[in-house]
């Protein structure tokens, strides 16, 4: 009970302060100073009590004493702090805290920390509330911002969750769109090369989800021409082998394609999930011809 009092100690000092009118020789801008020094104090206490929902309201409190003299920067770090805590058990209000440090890092030209932040915002959408709209929307926002500050790889990684979502959602012209910008920032570099056969396989799996083996072969020439290695890769090999199956209408020759390269590079859950939905509409074929 001894730290559970020290906590509502200082926010009880923090209110007091914050509230006062201040003396001749004491200034609004000292007063909420030490009123958000307060306040930071009572937080701390508050998480060793692990009352986290407390802390978080008292960091919120921090923050806007921090707005009310002009510190920015300081007003961004406890809307941080003020986040953490609420990421245990409150993601709204964890969310609605980030959004505020976002407006102070983008007013004073802090844009990289910004997407990290916006990108906590897409996690949390994922993880918790499993809204995949605005974890999307959010991925894109962040890449945005860490590509205009050549965070390049950072950038492209969110642009390439983004283009999953898109995916989930049943957006494959969109997440087609942004698996071809990612493999394009990654042709350059000799790092990153390597990685653009993936983004063209995703890409070529989202044409044959779309029942459109048309685009699905118009765009492996394409990759191919950008890359006159990737034809004689096993994901390109493997996009044509379904394609071929998907235009047959043959089920188990789109199984055994798949089974082969299950073999050799593990399915991970979106090709498993996406691949279910392409094998269900070659039987949607089956049954309407």
């Amino acid at each position: 009970m001894a730290e559970k009092s020290a906590a509502r100690g200082y926010l009880q000092k923090a209110d007091k302060k914050a509230q006062s009118s201040g003396g001749w020789f004491t200034s609004s801008s000292t007063k909420y100073e030490e009123a958000g020094d307060l306040y930071q104090q009572a937080a701390n206490a508050f998480k060793l009590e692990k009352l986290f929902k407390e802390a978080g309201d008292a960091f919120a409190r921090e923050a806007e004493c921090r707005e009310l003299c002009k510190e920015e920067n300081e007003a961004a770090n406890a809307w941080w702090n003020a986040s953490k805590a609420y990421k245990r058990g409150f993601p709204d209000l964890a969310i609605q805290a980030l959004t505020q440090t976002i407006v102070h890092l983008t007013r004073s030209g802090r844009f990289r920390q910004a997407a990290d932040r916006e990108k906590e915002i897409g996690q949390i959408y994922l993880q918790e509330s499993n809204d995949l709209r605005k974890a999307c929307e959010s991925y894109v926002r962040a890449g945005e911002w860490y590509a205009q500050e050549d965070a390049t790889a950072t950038a492209n990684a969110c642009f390439k969750d983004a283009a999953d979502l898109h995916a989930d959602l049943g957006e494959y012209p969109q997440a087609i769109s942004r698996y071809e910008q990612v493999a394009d920032h990654s042709l350059g570099s000799a790092l990153t090369k390597y990685s653009v056969k993936e983004y063209w396989l995703r890409a070529g799996l989202c044409a044959l989800a779309m029942n459109d083996t048309v685009t699905a072969k118009r765009n492996m020439q394409k990759y191919s021409n950008q890359d006159v290695t990737f034809s004689s890769t096993r994901e390109a090999k493997f996009v044509n082998a379904l394609v071929e199956a998907f235009e047959n209408g043959d089920q188990d020759a789109f199984t055994a394609a798949v089974y082969e390269f299950d073999q050799v590079t593990k399915l991970d859950n979106w090709k498993t999930s996406i691949l279910l939905k392409i094998k269900k509409e070659i039987g949607e074929e089956l049954r309407l011809t």
